[in-house]
């Protein structure tokens, strides 16, 4: 069994790379897109919407409600994609040991 300052060494290194990864998903950004790419969102890697832009063609007062579905399904795959960005750099920084199911990320 590991003594307890090799165990605060690790948990201190832990940390440090844990603040590391919150400034860079900070920084990132992830677009999902919908529509064929006629409506794209921007988000950052802690899911903070940067931008979005829409097609100026899907502007039709007619179909409001094709355009807001587009909009949350864009969302929704950037949502996806920097679920995905986080879940590698977590793998990465714990060299692939996997979170207990329920688990959540301190962010």
């Amino acid at each position: 069994m590991k003594n307890i300052g090799q165990i605060m060494k690790q948990a201190q290194q832990m940390q440090s790379k844990m603040a590391e990864l919150q400034g860079e998903l900070d920084r990132v950004e992830i677009t999902g897109s919908s529509g064929g790419g006629m409506v794209s969102v921007t988000l950052t890697g802690k899911s903070e919407m940067r931008g979005i832009k829409i097609d100026p063609k899907l502007i039709d007062p007619a179909e409001v409600e094709v355009l807001e579905d587009l909009i949350v399904a864009a969302f929704g795959d950037a949502k996806a994609k920097v679920e995905q960005h986080v879940q590698d750099k977590m793998s990465e920084m714990t060299g692939g040991l996997q979170l207990p199911p329920g688990m959540k990320l301190p962010f």
